[in-house]
């Protein structure tokens, strides 16, 4: 392989490491606050399925990103290198100040910035593009109804129980997070496959979009071991600050964001675990009672993933340029 293969490689296993750090903190925070779980076992245990994930669920997503969204044959792996770049630099920075800002975002925005430079709006696959956009725009406010909506059923079902029944809700949740932790591994491990896989196409190691069984267990074994590592400071902020959560909040807030995740990555649909794991709680807390959210939180969030696209787009489009006045486009 050439050293720009090998570059873009290793660059998009780092983002896959920061993304498994960065993304931890919705994986378990609501499990942690609840004190269904200690925070180092619900770590391992969402690290472990989230690497078992794509080998069970396949890579739907992976050929999205890397298939259909651009043209192989209009770019060169500078593109992919400016777009790594860019992506991780804005979850260095996200992460240095604690928001919650989407890996996902940040990844597509670097993309598609990198792409417009490098080869113009020729090199699109609109329909692709729709499909990612679509995906990721609608999927939070799905999570936010569908957290009320399961947080009311359990509320029904349990109005007549004793306090016992905050057990069954604790234990629940080594299932619930479980769930979560496939789903997220299916989608977000994903994206690096895509990545890595178009590389390999655009550099003619392999015919055809087809993710190698190496590539998958990569980046799987990569956004595991970030996960286990956990960002605590946006644990601490998504498991405490939109309100007190309790153990049926937690289940509630997990099942369904583990149903829309997953459901989205079986059909190629790449989302934000962010994005629908914040909107799925607060969709909780509203259906409990609309003033008990800190609505100012939620705003804070909102705020930083509006400006995370056009952000990592103009990022990549500079680091691109730059990259194109040093680095030979045909390496």
């Amino acid at each position: 392989m050439s050293v720009t293969i090998v570059i873009i490689i290793v660059l998009a296993l780092g983002f896959d490491f920061l993304n498994g750090i960065q993304d931890s903190s919705n994986i378990v925070a609501t499990m942690i606050s609840s004190r269904a779980l200690p925070p180092r076992v619900a770590l391992i245990m969402t690290a472990a399925a989230e690497f078992t994930g794509p080998f069970i669920f396949g890579v739907a997503v992976a050929n999205t990103i890397g298939n259909e969204i651009v043209l192989p044959h209009t770019i060169h792996n500078n593109v992919l290198l400016a777009a790594l770049c860019s992506a991780i630099l804005w979850n260095i920075f996200s992460w240095k100040f604690g928001f919650p800002s989407s890996s996902s975002h940040g990844l597509i925005g670097g993309f598609i910035g990198a792409v417009l430079i490098g080869a113009g709006w020729q090199a699109i696959q609109l329909k692709g593009l729709e499909k990612v956009l679509i995906a990721l725009f609608t999927s939070p406010i799905i999570g936010f109804f569908m957290g009320y909506l399961i947080l009311r059923l359990s509320l029904i079902f349990s109005w007549n129980a004793s306090p016992k029944v905050n057990k069954f809700f604790k234990r629940s949740q080594i299932i619930t997070s479980l769930a979560l932790g496939l789903s997220h591994g299916t989608n977000d491990a994903q994206k690096t496959m895509g990545v890595i896989t178009l590389a390999l196409v655009i550099g003619g190691y392999i015919p055809s979009f087809d993710v190698p069984t190496w590539v998958i267990f990569l980046c799987s074994l990569m956004i595991a071991l970030g996960t286990s590592f956990g960002n605590w400071k946006l644990i601490r902020k998504l498991g405490s600050k939109f309100y007190k959560v309790r153990p049926v909040d937690a289940f509630s807030s997990q099942l369904a964001s583990a149903i829309v995740i997953l459901s989205a990555s079986l059909v190629g649909g790449p989302i934000s675990t962010t994005q629908v794991v914040s909107s799925s709680i607060m969709g909780v807390g509203a259906a409990e009672r609309v003033n008990k959210v800190r609505w100012h939180v939620a705003s804070e969030i909102g705020t930083a993933w509006l400006m995370t696209i056009p952000a990592t787009a103009t990022l990549a489009a500079g680091i691109y340029w730059l990259l194109e006045r040093f680095i030979n486009p045909g390496i």
